[in-house]
């Protein structure tokens, strides 16, 4: 991948981003800047459009396999082959009305309106860490798409409000909606509002509010004395301040209200990752994806594991990395791994307050043999609230892209990038529309956004 100049890309000067900083969503924030955007070389930008597609194929084959998983029926075609455990897992530490409003009839078939993976540029190709499907970053990411890209920028805003037309169904064209944003996420509020404003000047009636200030009646939901159509969801399912879910759900069942992403967790979990890998379902995923995108699936996303507490059979091995060469006859024998053989993450996997913002993550190669036990120890005794997965670890690639230091000079920096790009759903499937670079100093190892690190919008030729 690289980062090379290209003249079609605006170069931006020191005094033009000091103005921009200045802007409501850009003030008070304290990343690097740089003079231009991300850019992608063509095979990236094609990899990034087939990995959409094969996204939203993985997340309808993971909706079949959970669904008949909880009802008991077989997986296959031609084998009489029952996964109960599935379910055991995507439900584990979650409450029963929410595992059953997430299987009810009037879930079916429901995806989130945008999905956005997290992905790690390899010496092997791109890594797939992590599947967002509530993303934050999308007005910021718009709006650092028209700074940088003038009149080449993604309309992000735009895709936004087209995918929450089409979860209106028949009442797109007179539904009320509303972005409900809870107060664990207020500091994504001011972008959320800024989408709104865009919104409203396509059409939209759309409001911003908080999930608690949403009053009900009949089943109906009414925020400010409207009844609301749809509502985007900007909370997590496992926020215990957000109270009023349940009558979410009521409203959903009841046909007068549509919430999405949809109240599904099952969706929301890390733990898909490694059911894509588990060897008793290798033949699931060959009968349920087409061979191109499974193929590309199982490249990208690194090998992971479920970090399950429950006793091994005399005999029997547990499906792990191995330790000195040797499989595993307890998860607690990787404590022995050595430093090169713990090139694993350790990360809850959902429904917990811990299992975002990387606040759950340790890089095994960069904790003593001490620290790298008792936190394994830890994921095996919390389980399941919060189930974790163990990832392996690949090492993205150094890369070197031009940003301003603090009084305005400009310098290449050495670092490592995290890629994020943005699907927005669309009747044909889903629509790459933006992307996010996050490009840290090449001795971080968790890359997010920090105060020596630069976002910066990708030029994907879309």
């Amino acid at each position: 991948m690289t980062t090379d100049s290209n003249d079609s890309i605006p170069s931006l000067s020191w005094g033009e981003i000091e103005c921009s900083r200045k802007t409501s969503l850009f003030a008070e924030k304290s990343w690097k800047w740089s003079n231009q955007a991300w850019q992608l070389p063509a095979e990236a930008i094609d990899f990034l459009h087939k990995l959409g597609n094969a996204g939203v194929s993985f997340f309808r084959a993971l909706e079949r396999l959970y669904l008949k998983s909880a009802k008991g029926e077989r997986i296959l075609r031609n084998k009489d082959l029952k996964t109960p455990w599935v379910a055991e897992y995507l439900d584990a530490g979650k409450p029963d009305w929410l595992v059953e409003h997430g299987r009810s009839p009037a879930m079916l078939g429901v995806l989130p309106p945008v999905l956005r993976p997290d992905l790690l540029p390899t010496k092997e190709g791109f890594a797939l860490t992590e599947w967002d499907s509530v993303p934050g970053g999308i007005g910021l990411t718009d709006q650092l798409g028209r700074f940088y890209l003038k009149d080449a920028a993604p309309a992000m805003a735009k895709a936004f409000g087209d995918s929450l037309v089409l979860q209106a169904g028949e009442l797109a064209h007179s539904a009320r909606f509303a972005i409900l944003v809870s107060e664990e996420s207020a500091t994504y509020r001011p972008e959320m509002e800024w989408l709104a404003e865009e919104l409203c000047k396509n059409g939209l009636q759309i409001e911003v509010g908080s999930p608690n200030e949403v009053t009900f009646s009949e089943c109906h939901a009414f925020l400010n004395g409207v009844q609301l159509d749809v509502v985007y969801r900007f909370w997590e399912l496992f926020d215990s301040e957000v109270s009023q879910m349940p009558e979410f759900a009521r409203c959903v069942a009841a046909g007068n209200l549509v919430i999405t992403p949809g109240m599904r967790p099952f969706l929301e979990e890390k733990l898909s990752l490694a059911l894509l890998h588990h060897p008793r379902l290798e033949e699931y995923w060959r009968e349920n994806l087409d061979r191109k995108e499974r193929e590309l699936l199982c490249k990208t996303v690194p090998a992971s594991w479920i970090l399950d507490p429950a006793p091994v059979p005399p005999g029997a091995f547990v499906d792990s990395p191995s330790v000195g060469g040797k499989r595993l006859g307890d998860w607690m024998d990787l404590a022995n791994a050595s430093k090169k053989e713990r090139s694993l993450i350790i990360k809850a996997s959902g429904f917990h307050e811990t299992a975002w913002g990387a606040r759950s993550v340790v890089v095994g190669e960069d904790v003593s043999s001490e620290e790298w036990s008792s936190a394994l120890s830890d994921a095996l005794q919390s389980f399941p609230s919060p189930l974790s997965i163990l990832q392996e670890f690949r090492k993205p690639v150094t890369m070197e892209h031009p940003v301003y230091g603090d009084k305005g000079k400009l310098d290449m920096m050495k670092g490592r990038l995290r890629l994020s790009p943005y699907y927005f759903s669309t009747e044909a499937g889903v629509n790459l529309c933006g992307a996010l670079a996050t490009f840290c100093p090449a001795d971080k190892k968790i890359i997010h956004g920090m105060r020596d690190g630069a976002l910066l919008p990708c030029h994907t030729g879309d």
